[in-house]
């Protein structure tokens, strides 16, 4: 690679820019001071910048607790974006590996690895997408049951059989219709209960609003949703909203060999 490309993809900046800050003599490659844009790197070759090390490994991995309010974008005119909250030592070439909506927190997995993002995200390769929800309406064994068969969603197919798991039923308020002054009858409605349910869902596929609709299919509504999984990759507890950390060698093994990358 040659060496302003490479300094481009650490996030130094433009090729003018890094052109400048080569011809300004503080960038060294294996402890010699290099002048030439054009100068190749071998894989060994260590770059610095100012006496800093640059990083040699040119793909990266960060697990992000995505927060509500911000999309999962590398541009955005209007909303905060998941890669503004990734640290400045993080390249600039990372993206998202799928799509959270902009209400919706959890994993969520950014990387310049092109590669392991295709085959994460392949229709083919039935990823498993766990999430936990809370969903306004009671949900019950039908629910699972009709979840398993395939849901239609308004798509031209239904979707892939999902496992939904009941966590906990709560009644979470008792709704009294409000009483209207009818001029003929002067009758009000009748009570109206409504109960919040806690749940897990497992899909393998990533539709837009895809939970969401599921839920709308069957007379429910979620009020919350969070990612929990993306394979084997889970999300860290440790982490609050907004909050990331790189990837250990041994989540990154652990991806490729689940999706054979």
């Amino acid at each position: 690679m040659r060496l302003d490309k490479y300094l481009c993809e650490a996030g130094l900046g433009t090729r003018s820019q890094v052109k400048k800050l080569l011809k300004s003599g503080v960038v060294t490659v294996n402890g010699q001071t290099v002048l030439r844009p054009e100068e190749k790197l071998k894989e060994t070759d260590r770059v610095a910048v100012s006496g800093r090390e640059l990083s040699v490994a040119r793909l990266e991995y960060w697990m992000l607790y995505k927060p509500a309010g911000c999309v999962s974008a590398t541009e955005d005119a209007r909303f905060q974006t998941v890669t503004e909250l990734l640290p400045a030592e993080a390249r600039r070439d990372l993206f998202p590996v799928g799509r959270l909506d902009r209400d919706t927190e959890g994993l969520l997995l950014l990387t310049n690895d092109g590669k392991l993002a295709h085959f994460l995200l392949s229709p083919k390769r039935h990823v498993d997408k766990v999430y936990y929800a809370r969903v306004r309406g009671r949900v019950t064994k039908e629910h699972v049951k009709l979840f398993a068969e395939g849901l239609d969603i308004g798509d031209e197919k239904k979707t892939l059989p999902a496992v939904l798991e009941i966590l906990q039923e709560e009644e979470t308020a008792r709704v009294l219709w409000e009483r209207r002054e009818e001029k003929d009858t002067g009758s009000a409605g009748e009570p109206e209960e409504t109960g919040e349910s806690q749940v897990r869902i497992t899909i393998r596929e990533g539709r837009f609003h895809q939970i969401k609709r599921m839920f709308e299919a069957v007379g429910c509504e979620v009020a919350y949703l969070r990612r929990l999984s993306m394979g084997s990759l889970t999300l860290d507890e440790g982490l609050t909203p907004g909050g990331c950390r790189r990837l250990t060698e041994q989540e990154v093994e652990a991806l490729k060999e689940e999706t054979g990358c």
